[in-house]
């Protein structure tokens, strides 16, 4: 099992110190049966009035910071380890009824499930729909892991990723038209397609890890945060499909916040009191590096993120 590390640094800088608003952070992994994590801090500079945790509606963990006074330099570092327990892609189990495309899904799950598969996006020439339908037997049916699998390598194979720095995801009959896009874009593209056929999906948020094969990296998407797709499956529950890199499972992927669309799983948010013209940039630095090993004493369960807060004075 991978011990993998994280380290996440976000700095927004400013021509004269402002005032800073609450700001939502959305760093810290979501622990489960195929990561654990071990250890997490958090480092905000200058130090919030206050720090506290939440879970949200989705039940992923928040952290929410208030600030006094003026700053010039705002930055958040997170440091994260955990252990990761890849599975064979294609290896879910699922439920006899649900083998074959189209299935039903049990009346008892479709309350908790209903949202999930409403479709969010405009779709006005239903040119998602048709795309979706492309990938099924000319009778309306097809196995369900080589219909989902297969989609994801369409994606893969005929669009091009492009790292985008602006705010908001395209909707996807756009990414469609364009066919290229960010890892935000092509896991809604997929989210809207799979609930255009009926299936309950949703995106997450979270970190990729991209080792190397002969000196060039194996995925797309490393040194910022990264998005990809959940499907629920009968049987299996939710399973990872990652559009961008092809990934099919959790294999490499650390999963953070899972939401019913990406504006409800933005890593990090806030606002500032100043001028328009008084920011300058934003910086995003990812580093996700697998460790041998980690030291943890044999009695000692898992460690609490916490808060070490570190003052900054501003620069003049």
């Amino acid at each position: 099992m991978p011990i993998l590390s994280v380290d996440h640094v976000t700095t927004y800088r400013y021509r004269q110190p402002v005032g800073l608003g609450e700001h939502r952070i959305l760093f810290r992994p979501r622990d489960s049966y195929d990561q654990r994590l071990l250890a997490a801090s958090l480092t905000v500079t200058p130090e919030p009035e206050s720090l506290r945790w939440i879970h949200d509606v989705f039940g992923n963990c928040v952290a929410v910071a208030r600030f006094r006074g003026r700053a010039q330099e705002l930055r958040f570092v997170a440091r994260i380890t955990l252990e990761h327990t890849p599975e064979p892609p294609l290896s879910f189990a699922l439920a006899p009824h649900a083998a074959r495309f189209p299935f039903a899904y049990e009346p008892d799950e479709m309350p908790d499930l209903a949202r999930c598969i409403e479709r969010q996006r405009p779709d006005p020439d239903d040119a998602v729909l048709a795309w979706a339908r492309g990938f099924l037997e000319p009778d309306g049916t097809a196995e369900t892991r080589a219909l989902l699998a297969a989609m994801t390598a369409g994606i893969r194979r005929d669009f091009a990723y492009e790292a985008r720095t602006e705010k908001g995801v395209q909707d996807p009959a756009e990414t469609l038209c364009l066919r290229r896009g960010s890892c935000r874009d092509f896991a809604l593209l997929m989210i809207e397609a799979v609930r255009s056929l009926g299936m309950a999906a949703r995106f997450v948020s979270g970190y990729i890890y991209v080792p190397e094969r002969d000196g060039a990296a194996l995925h797309v998407g490393g040194g910022s945060t990264h998005a990809w797709v959940q499907v629920y499956l009968p049987g299996a529950g939710w399973v990872e499909f990652d559009p961008t890199n092809g990934i099919v499972g959790n294999r490499d992927l650390i999963r953070v916040a899972v939401a019913r669309h990406p504006g409800q799983a933005v890593p990090l948010h806030g606002s500032w009191i100043g001028r328009p013209e008084d920011f300058l940039d934003m910086a995003v630095t990812v580093r996700v590096t697998e460790r041998d090993e980690v030291a943890l004493p044999a009695s000692c369960p898992a460690p609490v993120a916490s808060a070490a807060p570190v003052r900054l004075v501003a620069a003049d």
